[in-house]
């Protein structure tokens, strides 16, 4: 039977199974070799001055490669591409597991990034094609919200059972059952609306410039973490990073066929999701980063009771999602939930600037967790649905790879600048305090506390401030008329060209 943007698919739901499954598994591989990092390093006498590379190898394809890996399904189609970045995501993980040396497992990151890039802007559009009527894309990106934003600490206690029972080789070989599962499901159940898909040429140096801007500015951002910020390779980076990307808006305003098309970032809406998502990761990511290390080296947790201590962290992500989120999603604007999530989460983020060396979990680090999830899963469910409305279906894929690509570099942006902050702030206590200090030992511990704390500072302004930008940017309007799939928004529209028409994806 002819699709049209009204047929409604019986196998959705099903569907919906195995692209949340697909998801889990990309997000989970940013922070999963986190706690095996060390474990790896040992085993293949990898250095300290290298061991970055095996995460940043990984940040680097996925975010660089992103908007190609979007556009890649548009054009090629987003089944076809969802279920080839899983095969070849299995490949690079079953390589990962039986790395021999550190070349190998690196190139095996790298790998892992290059197919993550294809499947995650496809499974993203792939759901925007699917759930078409208000309520139930509410639900499904309720779902696939909480899987976004939980993910990462769903890795941090996957990584540490598989670390401390099996082995870290087990953190890549389990993304082989993720991977086989999800892309049989795919090739049964998934069918992709026939009118969805993109025929334009592919927009080669558009493709060269967005991959070597952003490889240059999350590459900038690892380097101003090791040799500081005012460091030559730094400023070369950032200033490359600039020119290129500078000159692919040039390039993108003149070609016929766009790798990103302006009109889908120009659109207000979306430009406030995309900044205020990507600002809210760099608070994120950090965070785990320094918390794992709090928990395991001040607090003394293993590898398992470390990752068993983000789980309320987890479950208010569920809850903000599901619960409040797709409930609330077709009842309220988007800014009403995203403004006051993102600031729930830096209230969190407040209560736990005041660890210190005896710090009761019960009494402070648990309300700080649930505070954070309960917000973050709040913003996170309309960002994730709204990122991909109002978009023609044949933008689908690159819109999708935008969230994607902001969450990305995000993550990678926030690792390397509040590390940075972190270890200044820890040089600079020990510094102060040497004279005074009645144990090494205890002053140590003290100067990292001082630096995770001081960072946290940081993470609470950043994510205050995305609240403040979807505030102000996001303005589409509530559900009118009662109609389920919606009309008027205030001040989309415009931004639409005249060939486009909204698909009808969701109330407002």
């Amino acid at each position: 039977m002819p699709e049209t943007p009204t047929y409604v698919d019986p196998r959705r739901w099903k569907a919906l199974i195995f692209i949340a499954l697909a998801q889990l598994m990309v997000v989970l591989d940013a922070t999963i070799v986190n706690i095996a990092l060390p474990s790896a390093q040992q085993d293949l006498g990898i250095t300290d001055a290298n061991r970055q590379w095996v995460i940043t190898a990984y940040a680097l394809a996925f975010g660089g490669l992103l908007l190609f890996g979007g556009r890649i399904a548009d054009l090629w189609g987003r089944k076809r591409t969802f279920v080839t970045g899983l095969i070849g995501f299995a490949v690079a993980s079953a390589l990962g597991g039986a790395a021999a040396d550190q070349a190998m497992l690196m190139g095996a990151r790298a790998l892992q990034g290059v197919f993550g890039a294809l499947l995650a802007p496809a499974a993203l559009s792939l759901l925007a094609v699917t759930f078409t009527e208000a309520k139930e894309r509410a639900k499904a990106f309720g779902i696939f919200g909480a899987i976004a934003g939980g993910g990462g600490a769903v890795g941090l206690i996957l990584g540490g059972v598989l670390t401390e029972y099996l082995n870290w080789r087990w953190t890549f070989f389990v993304n082989i059952p993720f991977a086989v599962i999800a892309a049989t499901g795919a090739l049964l159940v998934i069918r992709e609306p026939a009118e969805s898909r993109n025929t334009s040429r592919l927009d080669v140096p558009g493709v060269i410039l967005a991959t070597l801007g952003l490889v240059s500015l999350v590459y900038g951002f690892t380097r101003a973490e090791s040799d500081g910020w005012l460091a030559a390779p730094t400023l070369g980076l950032f200033a490359a990073a600039v020119v290129l990307l500078l000159t692919f808006v040039l390039v993108e305003s003149k070609v016929k066929a766009p790798l990103l098309p302006l009109r889908v970032v120009a659109d207000r809406n979306r430009a406030g999701i995309y900044a205020s998502l990507g600002l809210a990761v760099i608070g994120m990511f950090g965070l785990f980063l320094f918390l794992t290390y709090y928990l395991q080296i001040v607090k003394g947790y293993t590898p398992v009771t470390t990752g068993l201590a983000f789980l309320p962290m987890i479950v208010g992500m569920i809850t903000g999602s599901t619960q409040i989120g797709a409930r609330l999603m077709t009842r309220v604007r988007p800014r009403l939930l995203m403004a006051p999530g993102f600031t729930v989460a830096a209230l969190g983020m407040l209560v736990l600037t005041q660890i210190d060396l005896d710090t009761s979990y019960p009494a402070l680090i648990l309300p700080g967790f649930l505070l954070m999830g309960l917000g973050m899963g709040t913003a996170f469910m309309p960002a994730m649905s709204l990122a991909t409305h109002g978009v023609q279906p044949r933008d689908a894929g690159v819109a999708s790879a935008m969230v994607n690509t902001s969450q990305q570099v995000g993550g990678a942006i926030g690792t390397a600048l509040l590390n940075t902050i972190a270890a200044s702030a820890t040089t600079a206590y020990a510094t102060s305090h040497a004279a005074g200090a009645r144990s090494l030992d205890l002053l140590k511990l003290q100067a990292m506390v001082h630096g995770y704390t001081t960072a946290i500072w940081w993470a609470v302004g950043i994510l205050a401030l995305a609240g403040v930008i979807a505030f102000t940017l996001i303005n589409t309007g509530r559900p009118g008329g009662g109609s389920p799939v919606a009309s008027s928004q205030d001040g989309e529209g415009a931004a639409l060209g005249e060939d486009e028409v909204p698909v009808p994806v969701m109330a407002h």
